[in-house]
């Protein structure tokens, strides 16, 4: 693989995403790694997908309850949580 710039990196990682749904979980982890290596913080794009299996989340459980989000995937059942952030 070539070397790549950070600001090449972070184009890479963002045209990635936009199309996610079609992604395969080998994928997501091979583009976690390159975030990885460049020192690329991927942000609000982790939350698109399984941290416990990276299967992109397709219509899965989401459950909001006292400023907490938790997402349950539907692949491997792992819970995913977030703080929601209030003003």
């Amino acid at each position: 693989m070539k070397k790549l710039s950070k600001s090449d990196t972070e184009k890479e990682i963002k045209k990635f995403f936009e199309d996610i749904e079609n992604k395969s979980p080998k994928e997501i982890k091979k583009i976690k790694k390159l975030a990885m290596r460049y020192n690329v913080p991927l942000g609000n794009f982790r939350k698109k997908f399984c941290k416990k299996c990276f299967n992109p989340f397709d219509n899965s459980k989401i459950r909001i309850k006292k400023g907490v989000k938790e997402i349950t995937c539907n692949h491997c059942g792992a819970v995913n949580k977030w703080k929601i952030k209030t003003s």
